[in-house]
């Protein structure tokens, strides 16, 4: 079994996030921040796009995989995590650059696109149970069972600083920006992202969004602790699972640094993928959009000034985005999203 990393339990700072920048250079570089024209006249205020599915893994994730993969010992024979997907792709890619072995969790709810992107950058998937406390599960076995070291999704130092990186980009490209809305799940985005704009630029509004069924970082910040939740099929499937019963950085992190949270349906997401698709031409996942639906569901109260959010991946089954972009019902699970033309 690895070793504990003492540093694994302080929390991350920005000069960490800064350091990461450092280290992931040439592997998860600068990504564009782009206006959109259609959402700023929706909004009545400038909109831009961080299109992290512009990472050749087409996800953030890289940033936090290649950060903590640098980090291992010369030694180390090989990694381990669980996903929803684009972690594991990006820690497959990181391990692979090193020549390491990289063995990916991952419960049954993960779309086999993502299974497949996984397994073509020469990593093995094990499907292991029907949710991600499943395949946490099994990749806590193989710690336990020796040589593997494990790069969590989200609740570690380094994971955290990575995706953080984003944040101090965004801030580079457009030090004016008023709001930040960011997709939240385990929260290693979440919170690093507004750890580094926090410090940046404490007046900076920061607010995580995420879908209406299994929203497990949402209902722990209320709750004060880890909460459970019950998995369930969703267009935002990167945005499932919960952030485990010993999460040490990541609530805290969230419950401190993000000023509100709010959950969108999946309704919503489906006709942000519309627009961002239609309107800005733009490939992305479910669990991409939700900031765009949230800021189309004219529930968030803004402070003036433009505002941005972060595209985080392109990883998406194509025959299931090819529906909902020709208007088709959709069935997820237990239930049917009806379809929906666009300009309907």
């Amino acid at each position: 079994m690895t070793a504990p990393n003492p540093a694994a339990t302080a929390f991350p700072t920005l000069a960490d996030v800064l350091d990461a920048q450092r280290v992931i250079r040439g592997a998860a570089d600068n990504t564009p921040l782009v206006p959109s024209p259609h959402l700023s006249s929706r909004a009545g205020r400038e909109v831009l796009l961080k299109l992290e599915n512009m990472q050749p893994v087409g996800a953030f994730k890289l940033r936090g995989a290649v950060n903590a993969v640098s980090r291992l010992p010369g030694d180390c024979p090989g990694v381990v995590c669980c996903s929803t997907g684009n972690h594991g792709r990006g820690v497959a890619f990181a391990a692979r650059a090193r020549g390491l072995r990289a063995v990916i969790c991952m419960s049954d709810l993960v779309p086999e696109a993502k299974r497949a992107g996984i397994r073509a950058l020469g990593a093995e998937v094990r499907i292991h149970g029907t949710s991600q406390d499943d395949a946490q599960d099994e990749a806590t076995r193989l710690v336990a069972a020796g040589g593997l070291a494990e790069i969590s999704p989200f609740d570690d130092p380094h994971v955290i600083a990575g995706q953080g990186t984003i944040g101090i980009e965004m801030l580079a490209a457009r030090p004016d920006l008023a709001t930040l809305l960011i997709p939240l799940s385990g929260g290693g985005l979440a919170a690093g992202i507004a750890l580094a704009a926090k410090t940046i630029n404490p007046a900076i509004r920061t607010i995580g969004i995420t879908m209406d069924r299994g929203a497990a970082m949402h209902a722990s910040i209320r709750a004060g602790r880890p909460v459970p939740v019950t998995e369930v099929a969703s267009l935002a499937d990167s945005l499932g699972g919960g952030i485990g019963p010993d999460n040490r950085l990541t609530l805290p992190m969230c419950r401190d640094l993000l000023d509100e949270t709010i959950l969108v349906t999946e309704e919503e997401i489906r006709d942000a993928m519309q627009v961002l698709f239609f309107e800005d031409r733009i490939v992305a996942e479910g669990g991409s959009v939700v900031g765009i639906a949230a800021l189309l569901s004219g529930r968030l109260d803004l402070p003036a000034g433009p505002l941005a959010t972060v595209i985080t991946g392109r990883n998406c089954d194509m025959a299931k985005f090819a529906a909902i972009m020709a208007g088709e019902d959709l069935r997820m699970g237990d239930m049917i999203l009806k379809g929906r033309h666009y300009g309907a």
